[in-house]
């Protein structure tokens, strides 16, 4: 349920240090809930928010509408603060998305540390970044999660671009002092790899995750050994997913299986090639488009499944991976994810793109395997989950990454 809450403007310019107020944290995302067309970092704030909004005040910035929507969400008001959840969200109009909205919000909002949830984004990262190197927002500590941005495979996408925007961004400092946020040691090593000498502090806090409900396990598949394998791939269309590749797989399996797609599509063209690739399939291989799944409904529909068929080009977490493991459905997925070990806890495989073929034949092996072995990889896949779900340390590791900032932000005022 969304109550409104206070005006933006009603608070006065001054900088919480006192212990006994919870360090405030100023967070930009190009979208939040009910949002859940744009993918991961919408789950990862709203986890995040859920895990830490008791001992944090967390105040986020986003758009009035979703992904690609026309029209704002139901129940908000524009261009004020709300609340959701356990966090206020300022659910921006479009004429609001402008670098002097938001100077007037950061202004006139009490705040410690301003996080950004994008390395590339041009209203919600580089406009801010741009604020405070023009000095028209308070002097407040920068947390800059990437998102995976910098892993090779991303910076390959329209790499000329990205490669002199990197370089106009070092002459002009722009990411001078940022704390970088890595959600793995992976990711860390990519941003060091990026950035260079100009790259000051990495922390590694993995994202968070829902815990899931242990009392909701998915039935076991009840698929007869004689029926078609049921795969599901549900993530954003576009060319860092990989659907294409998915699709080139399943035209060299040649046993009978239903292939699912589910996903907003993020780029027209690619989503065009990837139809024609639809249309060329053979007879045995039945592939059907859904569209966008809301995220409540996300682990209904992949629980469905026999199989979940990600072979993206990199994540620097996975949100839907987990999903599907928390839903109980094994995963085949690329080995470009932190999930590359899930052969080693029995609920999947993790495959070099380099290597097609052996995703056909993992495909066709998993075709043939019994009830009972499958029943296996599914309780496995949510033990798996529970597990990585309950684990501490990563709840630590994000308290631990805003009270470092909060505290040398405190001491420096």
């Amino acid at each position: 349920m969304i109550n409104h809450s206070e005006e933006l403007g009603t608070h006065s310019i001054q900088h919480s240090t006192s212990s006994s107020k919870p360090p405030t944290i100023v967070t930009f995302l190009r979208c939040y809930v009910p949002g859940y067309k744009s993918g991961g970092p919408v789950r990862t704030i709203q986890n995040m928010v859920d895990h830490l909004g008791d001992e944090f005040r967390f105040r986020i910035v986003t758009s009035d509408r979703d992904d690609g929507d026309s029209g704002p969400y139901p129940g908000i008001t524009p261009d004020a603060w709300n609340r959701m959840g356990k966090a206020d969200v300022y659910y921006a109009s479009p004429h609001r998305l402008t670098p002097g909205a938001f100077s007037r919000i950061l202004n006139e909002t009490v705040h410690d540390v301003v996080y950004l949830n994008s390395l590339l984004n041009p209203r919600f990262t580089i406009a801010v970044l741009a604020l405070r190197r023009l000095r028209r927002i308070p002097p407040r500590p920068v947390v800059l999660a990437p998102r995976g941005e910098f892993s090779p495979s991303a910076l390959a996408i329209k790499s000329l671009k990205k490669t002199l925007f990197l370089f106009s961004a070092r002459l002009l400092s722009l990411y001078s002092d940022v704390v970088w946020q890595a959600s793995s040691e992976s990711e860390a090593d990519d941003i060091r790899r990026v950035m260079g000498s100009t790259v000051g502090t990495v922390f590694v806090a993995p994202d968070l995750l829902p815990r899931p409900n242990t009392e909701d396990v998915p039935a076991p598949a009840t698929r007869h050994e004689s029926e078609s394998l049921r795969v599901v791939f549900l993530s954003r269309i576009a060319p860092m997913k990989n659907l294409d590749f998915a699709l080139e797989v399943m035209k060299r399996v040649r046993v009978p299986l239903v292939f699912d797609i589910y996903g907003i599509i993020s780029d027209e063209s690619y989503w065009r090639s990837c139809s024609d690739k639809i249309k060329e399939m053979p007879k045995h291989i039945k592939a059907n488009y859904f569209g966008p799944v809301e995220n409540f409904k996300v682990p209904g529909v992949l629980a469905r499944y026999d199989l979940f068929f990600l072979p993206t080009q990199g994540e620097n977490f996975g949100h839907v991976i987990y999903e599907s493991l928390a839903a109980g459905t094994p995963v085949l997925i690329s080995d470009r994810t932190p999930w590359s070990d899930i052969e080693d806890h029995g609920c999947g495989k993790a495959l070099s793109l380099d290597e097609p073929d052996e995703f056909s034949l993992e495909l066709e092996r998993f075709s043939k395997i019994s009830i009972d072995a499958h029943t296996m990889l599914r309780r496995n896949a949510r033990d798996y989950a529970v597990r990585i779900a309950s684990n501490e340390d990563m709840l630590r590791m994000n308290r631990e990454l805003f009270l470092s900032v909060f505290s040398k932000s405190a001491s420096s005022a």
